[in-house]
């Protein structure tokens, strides 16, 4: 069976910290749109999700998951584990570790949290917390039926330069739509999930 690998990369890890102790504001997926006036009190729902960092022979990797082409909701998208916020969670934390724990069976016990960054505003309605930690221990890789076609890794290097990334748009509810991509081999990574490794490139330079 597939199984994570350990990280063992200090000096990238330190770095990493470093950049998520910087002050700044958060990320929206309204950036690319500065001509949108988003309403004054709006209600978010609140959601948490975990980047997990492992180490491999080329360097630090982080797991991403491919949702199940059979969701209602943002089917085949590449995505953090992760999900809204339940009354049974104590905080961002709590629930970033659950559904990661839910999603590709990563005892919240392997992971050490090294940090989280601003919170994350997406077209759907929610304020998304994004928490980074470090898989201490090797565990086996169980992806959620029905929730999760694949879970795969991306060079953390690959994702954190901002050459990488570039702005593509679309037609969406009747307008054009700019959003964010960070592709990576068959994967394409974009929308919020872009964003916010957007968001974390910034900072890591």
């Amino acid at each position: 069976m597939q199984r994570a690998r350990t990280v063992t990369a200090p000096d990238v890890i330190n770095k990493i910290k470093h950049a998520l102790a910087k002050p700044g504001e958060g990320s929206s997926d309204f950036d690319l749109h500065p001509d949108i006036k988003l309403p004054v009190g709006r209600t978010l729902r609140p959601a948490a999700v975990l980047l997990p960092l492992v180490c491999a022979p080329d360097g630090l990797r982080l797991i991403l998951t491919k949702r199940s082409s059979a969701l209602k909701h943002h089917p085949g998208q590449i995505a953090f584990p992760g999900g809204k916020i339940d009354a049974g969670d104590r905080d961002a934390a709590d629930a970033a570790l659950r559904e990661a724990q839910e999603e590709i069976g990563l005892p919240r016990d392997h992971v050490e949290l090294i940090g989280q960054m601003p919170p994350h505003e997406t077209v759907t309605g929610f304020t998304v917390t994004p928490l980074l930690g470090v898989i201490r221990r090797e565990f086996r890789i169980v992806a959620e039926a029905g929730e999760v076609d694949e879970v795969f890794d991306v060079p953390f290097e690959h994702v954190t330069n901002l050459a990488q990334f570039s702005q593509q748009g679309r037609i969406w509810q009747g307008r054009m739509r700019m959003y964010e991509t960070v592709p990576f081999g068959p994967y394409y990574i974009w929308g919020a999930t872009a964003r916010m490794l957007r968001a974390l490139a910034e900072r890591m330079q």
